[in-house]
């Protein structure tokens, strides 16, 4: 008796996926990238912070990003849920949404330094969606921090907040989480590798 042959694999969400990038790279614009670039430039010449903020997994993307602007930017960034023991002593004592606030006040967040948000949705106040960075963004706005922000979608709080706001254009409303936190990996990886704000040559590069 022959055997039954496998059949082929099918491809079609890679496919898709991989046609959704390349129809969110078609829609960017290169001007507004560039502006992005420029805030980090002005920051690191008048040698302020940069304080990275996302929650889930902006969070994630903000801890990375901080790295490589710290090791291969030269320039002081922080972000607020890297120390996991501090913020849920906040959560718990001050509740989510002033958790991020309360950090930057004892942070002396400053005129000089600069904010950026990362975020899917860009917190929003109806429906109330990520408040702790609705209130981080409206701080910084009370002291006149400047804002930049990639996020999604209408691009929320932080569209409105921002002084430079890339928002990710939709491409699959079923994807729209994993492309904005996807993008913003590729932008902050694009602005530590200009070479106005680059600081350092990664290891593999160098050697």
């Amino acid at each position: 008796m022959l055997a039954l042959r496998e059949p082929e694999p099918s491809y079609e969400h890679v496919r898709n996926y991989c046609a959704e990038i390349r129809e969110i790279l078609s829609r960017l614009e290169y001007d507004r990238l560039d502006d992005l670039v420029q805030e980090v430039i002005a920051v690191k010449e008048r040698q302020g912070r940069l304080f990275v903020l996302g929650s889930g997994g902006s969070a994630a993307n903000a801890s990375h990003a901080v790295n490589d602007f710290r090791k291969l930017g030269g320039i002081e960034a922080y972000s607020p849920s890297d120390n996991v023991a501090e913020l849920t002593a906040r959560i718990n004592d001050n509740g989510w949404t002033h958790s991020y606030v309360d950090w930057l006040i004892i942070s002396r967040m400053a005129p000089i330094d600069l904010m950026m948000i990362l975020s899917v949705g860009g917190g929003s106040t109806k429906p109330a969606v990520s408040m702790n960075l609705v209130a981080a963004m409206k701080y910084a706005k009370a002291i006149k921090t400047p804002i930049i922000s990639i996020v999604g979608r209408d691009g929320g709080q932080a569209a409105k907040l921002s002084k430079v706001c890339i928002i990710i254009p939709t491409a699959n409303e079923q994807r729209i989480t994993p492309h904005v936190e996807s993008f913003q990996e590729l932008f902050w990886h694009m602005i530590v590798t200009d070479p106005r704000v680059q600081h350092a040559i990664p290891h593999w590069e160098s050697l």
